[in-house]
């Protein structure tokens, strides 16, 4: 299995808009700067994370982006399904996509739903935080008191 590359790049993103914790927006081009990726491709994935609800954004003056949760409660799970949609490494279990001739005599379909829940879960374990540092898990830390 093979994660695509604007599955990747939207990680990327999503670290590099971690480390800036708390209330501190950025915009897009900031992102990209930090990240090397071109403006529009992250255009495209800041809007499939805000739709995800994980980032959210705003116009104006002091407006921009943020992470829309602190980093240690967005997975990787998260993150995979706000690009990729539901985590499923074979499409005969979706039946808009499955043109498989061996689907009367397949002795493995039923098992399918738990090795993806395998997967997911594996993902799921991976919090942000854990992929930008300790520094944004400190930074965390002091904002979840503060916000007590």
């Amino acid at each position: 299995m093979r994660l695509s590359s604007m599955t990747d790049y939207a990680v990327l993103i999503m670290a590099a808009a971690a480390r800036h914790c708390g209330g501190v927006r950025v915009s897009a081009g900031q992102l990209a700067a930090e990240t090397g990726l071109p403006v529009p491709t992250v255009q495209k994935l800041v809007s499939k994370l805000s739709g995800a609800g994980l980032m959210r954004s705003s116009r104006g003056v002091g407006g921009g982006l943020k992470l829309a949760r602190p980093p240690g409660t967005i997975t990787l799970a998260d993150i995979v399904e706000a690009v990729e949609g539901p985590i499923a490494l074979t499409a005969c279990l979706d039946k808009e996509k499955s043109d498989c001739t061996l689907e009367g005599s397949c002795n493995v379909k039923g098992h399918w739903p738990q090795v993806n829940a395998a997967v997911r879960g594996a993902l799921a374990q991976v919090v942000l935080t854990q992929l930008v540092g300790p520094q944004v898990a400190q930074a965390q830390l002091v904002e979840e008191v503060v916000n007590v």
